[in-house]
């Protein structure tokens, strides 16, 4: 049988060494650290505009999409639908978004963004810009093509292991 190729470990620089339940899995358990310190980075640019993680994604959808129906956001999240009524709760209570009865069907509920360009999808985008900037900081442009390639293929990996490609956010 052939030997599985090896895959170079590095000493993780926030967490120490890879637990040994991991070592079968050391792309995963960096993935893991990358992504959980991605999202904590998110959110503190987030706060500043006032937002917290994840919102970001339900406003990009309603920017690019224009209004929708609660069930369709649902579906679009991925999320459970607990999770995007309580998200929806507090980006109307901020007034980013406005929630009415469907005039096509008033059993369902549309969506929509507040404010369709203005300062918060502005501060979504500088906050975005800022978070690539610094998570990309001293990589070549050739290296992030090559990381974004990468990404991809992952991308597509866990989504036909998942079945999630359908209710992946913006």
């Amino acid at each position: 049988m052939p030997e599985s190729p090896s895959v170079p470990t590095s000493e993780p620089v926030c967490t120490g060494p890879v637990p040994s339940a991991a070592q079968g899995g050391p792309v995963s358990h960096g993935l893991s650290r990358v992504a959980r310190l991605h999202r904590i980075a998110a959110g503190r640019l987030l706060k500043e505009i006032g937002l917290f993680p994840g919102q970001e994604f339900l406003m990009m959808c309603l920017w690019d999409r224009g209004p929708a129906r609660q069930s369709e956001l649902i579906k679009a999240m991925g999320l459970d639908p607990s999770t995007v009524t309580k998200m929806l709760q507090r980006l109307e209570q901020s007034g980013h978004v406005r929630r009415t009865p469907d005039p096509s069907d008033r059993r369902a509920v549309l969506v929509e963004a507040a404010d369709d360009g203005g300062t918060l999808r502005t501060g979504v985008a500088d906050a975005w810009t800022g978070l690539e900037e610094y998570t990309l900081a001293g990589l070549t442009p050739a290296e992030r093509t090559e990381l974004t390639r990468l990404l991809a293929k992952v991308e597509g990996n866990l989504c036909a292991e998942t079945d999630g490609c359908g209710a992946a956010a913006p």
